[in-house]
């Protein structure tokens, strides 16, 4: 997907953004009360549902489910690389790079580190850039990677491409088809593998930042919207969306 489509289907898939654009068409049918009645309560379900945890646990766990983290205790794939994919990164008024990184972002660089840390000789691919006036999450992750022991010579920082794509293509063009590990949200991990492996790299799947957990159905908790569970939702329905586009590109 393009930086724009990318963007586009972001609003598309997020059940509050559908729900006003339903509520919005309502109100211009209000001279037709029957049917703005219908599409008024077809808005709040969409709201409601698209809120509730369980109904984010249900779309994520496939996604999950993908690829099992690494195992604890089990010595790690010999590789040269470990790439972590960008997310976000707001730094400002002086904060910690801890706090500048969104909650995904920092999941993912501790975890890339972590594992370079064991893996002494390998290198650390940190990816992730920005529309003009904001900050590249690599810059973010070079930091935090800085800050956590590891020596700048054995940083490669990719701060231009937009989305995942563009990271795939850049990091096949360095490590070519030998494999290294990745590291990204376990739910975005099925998309990101794919656009790797189309890109002609090995990708080692390490997912981490796992959203979903063991709860029984019967807990009315997950029964009730959520701003967690409205997250979860608009995550999943991002990735499948990504997906079904990964599925149609020629080639």
């Amino acid at each position: 997907m393009s930086d724009l489509s990318g963007h586009l289907i972001g609003l598309l898939t997020a059940p509050l953004t559908v729900s006003l654009l339903i509520a919005a068409v309502a109100t211009i049918l209000r001279r037709r009360p029957k049917v703005m009645r219908v599409l008024l309560v077809v808005a709040g379900a969409v709201a409601y549902v698209g809120s509730m945890p369980i109904v984010g646990d249900a779309l994520l766990g496939p996604l999950e489910r993908c690829y099992p983290p690494l195992r604890q205790g089990v010595p790690l794939p010999a590789v040269g690389y470990v790439a972590v994919l960008g997310s976000g990164y707001t730094p400002h008024d002086g904060v910690p790079v801890t706090a500048a990184l969104d909650g995904d972002g920092l999941t993912r660089v501790v975890e890339a580190v972590r594992l370079a840390r064991e893996l002494q000789g390998s290198r650390v691919i940190v990816s992730g850039g920005a529309p003009p006036g904001m900050f590249p999450p690599a810059h973010g992750y070079a930091e935090l990677a800085r800050d956590l022991g590891i020596e700048e010579q054995r940083l490669v920082m990719f701060d231009t491409p937009l989305n995942t794509r563009a990271e795939a293509n850049l990091i096949a063009s360095l490590v070519g088809k030998s494999p290294f590990i990745l590291v990204t949200s376990a739910y975005h991990m099925p998309r990101a593998v794919r656009e790797l492996q189309h890109a002609g790299a090995s990708p080692i799947a390490a997912p981490t930042g796992q959203l979903v957990r063991d709860h029984s159905v019967g807990d009315l908790r997950r029964w009730l919207p959520t701003s967690s569970g409205l997250f979860k939702v608009e995550r999943a329905l991002h990735e499948y969306a990504g997906l079904v586009a990964l599925a149609a590109r020629p080639g």
